[in-house]
Order: structure tokens, then C-alpha cells, then sequence
């Protein structure tokens, strides 16, 4: 019998011998507690007891959450919730978060995994357009690393770029172990105007131009960062609306996961085509999705390589999403 308890009790000290197990009992659980999976799954008219191994479990597409309440229970809904960022006019997608502390958890043990303890660190977020929004994750996680933090300097920064660059400059002279998390786009603003050299700062970026730029290559947008900044690496965060984990890229955007999530890619044209490793368009196990859904199809492009570790490469444009018109019928 699975148990919700139970299985979120021991969801932090899954191993890669386990993961494979967690997930089929957790996609066992939801097909049958969340409808909108459910009748997803039915409509591929895959029964769940062929589901014998991860590439065997339906991904339900993201797109999904702009227009159900992808969730274990329809009444009520809960009250707090997540909407991802999207050009104006357009449906934003909603995650309704069942346990906030779940969220809480996966945010600070996956940071922790690769950067140490929280506490060490004094947190600047440079996140303007993500302000503007009640209802984003990224703003509920970088709250959350403060708070975890408690150092005494840690702030948001929207247009106040000079009381940005006092600020780092004061905590470098201190040899201060800080995170300078942006938007693409704001970080390179910051760079052109304050260029830097930043020895003690871990200057990582989280994507997205939002119109604000011309879209650039990660490998452009790194080039000009580390040449303002005068660092080696740019780190990167990768995350959405529609997860409870974050994987992280330490260094030239190769990004890896907690051990509670799992990558996998699916064939442009065939969507039922999955595979561990590869090229292709991504596909996310995040067992933390515990009350939504874990197994998600995304709109990136992107390779897997054989150690979990994986890149992004694009996102699928419109003529692309033709083989997947099944998953957002």
C-alpha cells in the first residue's frame, strides 16, 4: 500500500539503486489520484501495468498546467500556488503546491548538495521582472536561501544598480562568500555597466531575456560575464514553475540534479520515444512533485549523458511540436 508519509519521509535519501522504484510506486499513485494524468494516460491507451521501467512511464506535457489543475485533489484547491513567467497575453501555467515545506526542503538540500551550507553564503538576487510577479517560484526560492542564509546583507536589487556594485564591492573586501543570482538579461546590463573582478562571488544565472535582449547562445552570454567579471565560470541555475527541484551548472552550462530527480530526452517527432541519455527534447522525473505530477515532457532541446548530468540546447519551435500534437490534445 503506498503511503504519501512514508514515501515523502524517505523521498530525500533516494539513491540512484532506489530512484527507479520511487518512481513507478509514485506513478502507480498518480495515475490514479490525479485525473488530468490519469485520463492522459488513457488516452495513450497505456495500461499502468506495462509501466515496468522509467522509459516506459508517460510524461505528461507542461503545457498541461496552463489549463487543469494538474493536482491529487480538485477540492479545494490549495491557496498557495506558482505561475510561471510568460510574454504578456499569454496563459501563464499554475502549479497549486499542496505541502510548501516540501518545497522548502527540496530547495535548500538540493542547493546544499553542490554549494555547501546556505549559511556561509550572503544571498543578492537580481531578479527585476521576477519581483514584479507574486506568485513566482524563482522568488519564493531565493526567500527561502535568505532566510536559511540570515546574513544580515542578503537583499534584492531591481533597479538600483550602483547600491548593487557598493554592495559586492564591501563584501569582496571582506572576502565574503556571496551568490549573485540574475535573470540573463539583468546580469548583463549589470556587467555593462559595472564591470568588475568578482573573487569571492558565485555569479550565477537563471536564463531568460524576456524580450528584453536579443536571444543569445549560453556560451555568448557566459563569454561576456566572465569577461566583465573576471571569473572563470558562470554558474546556472535550472528550474520552473512546474517543479519542486532545481538541477545547478557549476561550469559551461552542463547541469546536474539532486538525487530525487532524473532527466530524460524523447524523440522531436515521436514523444513516446524515450530514452536515459542522448539528444532530444526533455523530459524531467522530479519525484518531489509528489501532489502534482513527477513525470513531465518540456519544451527544451537538449542531451543526456550517460553520468545524469545534461545540457540545454533550445527550445522546440512550433513546426517541432507537430509529433507531439497526442500529448497537448
Amino acid at each position: 500500500m503506498f503511503s504519501i508519509k512514508d514515501f515523502k519521509a524517505q523521498l530525500f535519501s533516494v539513491s540512484s539503486e532506489t530512484f527507479e522504484e520511487k518512481a513507478i510506486e509514485l506513478f502507480h499513485y498518480q495515475y490514479h489520484a490525479i485525473n488530468v494524468y490519469r485520463t492522459f494516460v488513457d488516452h495513450l491507451h497505456i495500461h499502468p501495468q506495462e509501466v515496468k521501467q522509467l522509459t516506459d512511464i508517460p510524461f505528461l506535457p507542461v503545457a498541461s498546467f496552463k489549463y487543469h489543475a494538474v493536482t491529487d485533489e480538485t477540492n479545494p484547491l490549495p491557496a498557495c500556488y506558482f505561475e510561471s513567467s510568460t510574454t504578456t497575453g499569454l496563459t501563464p501555467s499554475r502549479h497549486y503546491i499542496r505541502d510548501p515545506e516540501l518545497y522548502r526542503k527540496s530547495l535548500v538540500k538540493g542547493f546544499q548538495q553542490f554549494y555547501g551550507p546556505l549559511d556561509q553564503y550572503a544571498i543578492l538576487g537580481l531578479l527585476p521582472h521576477y519581483l514584479e510577479r507574486p506568485h513566482s517560484s524563482l522568488i519564493f526560492m531565493v526567500q527561502e536561501w535568505m532566510k536559511v542564509s540570515r546574513h544580515p546583507e542578503n537583499g534584492f536589487y531591481l533597479t538600483d544598480r550602483e547600491a548593487l556594485y557598493h554592495k559586492l564591492q564591501d563584501l569582496e573586501a571582506r572576502h565574503q562568500p556571496t551568490i549573485l543570482l540574475g535573470v540573463t538579461y539583468a546580469l548583463l546590463d549589470f556587467a555593462a555597466q559595472y564591470p568588475m573582478p568578482l573573487q569571492h562571488t558565485i555569479v550565477m544565472e537563471t536564463g531568460g531575456m524576456k524580450g528584453r535582449r536579443r536571444e543569445m547562445i549560453r556560451e555568448e552570454v557566459h563569454e561576456m560575464l566572465q569577461k566583465a567579471f573576471r571569473v572563470d565560470c558562470i554558474h546556472a541555475e535550472y528550474g520552473m514553475a512546474e517543479l519542486l527541484s532545481q538541477a545547478y551548472a557549476r561550469c559551461k552550462g552542463r547541469f546536474a540534479g539532486p538525487p530525487w530527480m532524473r532527466m530524460l530526452v524523447r524523440d522531436t517527432y515521436d514523444p513516446l520515444d524515450v530514452r536515459p541519455e542522448g539528444q532530444g527534447v526533455l523530459n524531467i522525473i522530479d519525484l518531489a512533485n509528489v501532489h502534482s505530477c513527477a513525470f513531465l515532457a518540456t519544451d527544451d532541446v537538449g542531451r543526456v549523458y550517460a553520468d545524469g548530468s545534461f545540457e540545454v540546447l533550445g527550445r522546440l519551435d512550433a513546426s517541432e511540436w507537430r509529433g507531439c500534437n497526442l500529448l497537448v490534445a
